[in-house]
């Protein structure tokens, strides 16, 4: 795949009035000045098509045209649609888009813009917007950063194996998970710990203490809507398996994974008559600082197979805690004390653990949506630009900060979080095409930024889609139900092997979200294809 890489952008001073070169390097991409705001205000009623490009000093509209070009071919055209546009602009024809605002747009290899529909106006970007908190952390980390968290004890293993109390420093890695806390574990079990005679103390201080945004709302108890901590484990989140009874009016069987005593299950669930059809429902109940409540509630046929349900955790430092605690338990580790929280003072390390490498929180993050672990990275670039405990703030502060210097963002974008759940986050098509540029061009960091979208029919948000663009399209999925938002951005390559870079924002959608996500996967297919015209 060649990729669309044009250099420094084209900024956009007093409307149509300029245009000034901003490319060290002599190549401009003047795709702005083609096909949006100055192509429709100017009075001539023509588009310009550069087809080669050298070094453009100036261009200047008005009632007559001056333009001053060095080594610079200029394509005179009437302001008609081309086939591609008519192609692209035919799938947006159908019921569910009818009333929708739909921004999009689309550059070639070269910088030039093949399609346009409003790319400068700021939409709800939905799961979008972890394109541009990749960016940045690819930016503030590199793609070999490794988040450390630490093992610390009142005092040395020698000559017992014994400590008193263990502590956990959380580093904010976002990406521990159940099999991690197992190698913790068997380590420190390596290493001769053999006891824990105190408590498991579980130190998240390297953040702030605010789990949700408040831009969220009401937090609920879905997967999505995980909490963000400085010490955490499996995203903040959890399973629960639910199935019928061996008979009429059982109780249904619950099984909670990881199977922690820090759950209490409150089952109201009954098996209905065979061929029966019912509902269930898996909520929260009380809390308290060593166990929160999973309520199950509703009814299942007999003989209807097991139902999987990912639920989010109240407090994700406790529950990080308790499944260290059963990791410890399970390679022979004794704990006599309970988990708490509190500030990890013990003077000796015992063991640091160097998590993934960046690359691969931003790979499972792009691929999977993961809205926690985007979180979990603006928080711990506010830890990093302050020194101060992550928090969005300060987090959403360094992102800004680093895709204005990245010369990313434009007018009317609205940071508000970091994973796009928010209804708040306003981002123009052209922002994300920016990044997605600056992203492809980057010599530190290209790769593992492109290789962290999912693929088109093969693997993350996208393997179930644009099946007629099989590895044709990398791209980051996006959708708010509540919102009406559907949202794709990313890479495709043309039938031509052509390379291009493209963004689609829907906003106000009707009917169901399936509808249209099957538009914009139309949109997507029709923009591979290649007409012998183009």
């Amino acid at each position: 795949m060649r990729l669309p890489v044009v250099g420094r952008s084209v900024s956009r001073r007093g409307g149509c009035g300029a245009i000034r070169e901003e490319s060290k390097r002599g190549a401009e991409d003047l795709s702005r000045a083609g096909r949006d705001e100055c192509s429709r205000g100017a009075a001539l009623g023509v588009r310009v098509s550069v087809t080669s490009v050298g070094w453009v000093t100036w261009v200047t509209w008005g009632t007559s045209l001056a333009l001053l070009v060095l080594s610079v071919g200029v394509g005179w055209a009437a302001d008609s649609p081309t086939s591609l546009e008519v192609r692209l602009d035919a799938t947006l024809q159908v019921d569910s888009l009818v009333s929708a605002k739909v921004g999009a747009l689309v550059i070639g290899e070269g910088g030039e813009t093949l399609y346009a529909r409003d790319p400068d106006v700021s939409r709800i970007p939905a799961s979008n917007m972890k394109l541009l908190t990749a960016l940045a952390a690819l930016d503030a980390f590199g793609p070999s950063h490794r988040f450390e968290t630490v093992i610390v004890a009142d005092r040395d293993l020698v000559p017992t194996g014994a400590v008193g109390e263990l502590g956990i420093r959380g580093g904010g890695d976002p990406a521990l998970n159940s099999e991690d806390w197992w190698r913790l574990a068997a380590d420190l079990r390596r290493n001769g710990l053999v006891r824990v005679e105190g408590d498991v103390v579980v130190d998240p201080s390297c953040f702030d203490a605010a789990y949700w945004h408040p831009a969220w709302g009401e937090p609920s108890s879905r997967a999505f809507h995980a909490p963000v901590a400085g010490l955490s484990a499996n995203y903040g989140a959890f399973f629960v398996r639910v199935g019928p009874g061996l008979g009429s009016d059982d109780p249904v069987r619950v099984q909670v994974d990881p199977p922690l005593s820090y759950f209490q299950v409150q089952n109201r669930g009954r098996t209905l008559d065979a061929g029966d059809k019912g509902s269930l429902s898996i909520g929260r109940g009380e809390a308290t600082p060593q166990a929160e409540t999973v309520v199950v509630s509703g009814d299942l046929g007999l003989g209807e197979p097991a139902r999987n349900f990912a639920r989010s955790v109240r407090d994700p430092v406790l529950y990080a805690g308790a499944l260290f605690k059963m990791q410890l338990e399970a390679v022979g580790i004794e704990v006599e004390g309970r988990v708490r929280r509190g500030i990890a003072k013990q003077p000796v390390e015992l063991l640091r653990h160097r998590g993934r490498p960046l690359a691969e929180i931003v790979r499972l993050f792009l691929k999977y949506s993961n809205n926690a672990m985007a979180e979990g990275l603006v928080k711990a670039m506010g830890a990093q630009a302050t020194g101060k405990p992550g928090s969005w703030p300060a987090g959403l502060a360094e992102v800004r900060g680093r895709l204005d210097a990245l010369e990313v963002l434009g007018p009317g974008a609205e940071l508000v979080d970091g994973s796009g759940l928010s209804p708040d986050n306003r981002v123009s098509p052209r922002v994300l095409v920016e990044a997605l540029n600056r992203g492809a061009s980057s010599f530190r960091f290209g790769p593992e930024y492109v290789a962290a979208l999912p693929i088109a029919g093969r693997d993350g948000t996208l393997e179930h889609r644009t099946a007629a663009s099989v590895d044709g399209v990398r791209a980051k999925t996006g959708l708010l139900k509540t919102q009406r938002v559907v949202a794709l951005s990313g890479y495709a390559e043309r039938a031509d092997g052509e390379s291009v870079i493209f963004s689609i924002l829907i906003n106000g959608y009707s009917g169901a979200p399936d509808d249209a996500m099957r538009a914009v996967d139309a949109w997507v297919e029709a923009l591979i294809q290649v007409e012998p015209s183009e």
